[in-house]
């Protein structure tokens, strides 16, 4: 989805460079994700377990609300 997208490059354009590398890792995690599972997560469709995974959902969409 487009607009995923652009939630994700936003995010990442904004806020990534000033990530702690723990931060940084769990997004790259994020983007490591099939994509039906990445837009659940960000779509507040499912939760992830992994909380890494969450931790950077919850920094993604307060940094980028809906």
């Amino acid at each position: 989805m487009r607009e995923l997208d652009e939630l994700l490059l936003r995010y990442l354009e904004e806020c990534y460079s000033g990530d702690s590398d723990a931060d940084k890792a769990a997004f790259r995690a994020l983007l490591a994700l099939s994509d039906p599972e990445l837009n659940g997560y960000l779509l507040q469709r499912q939760t992830p377990d992994a909380e890494s995974i969450a931790r950077a959902v919850d920094r993604v969409l307060r940094r980028n609300p809906t």
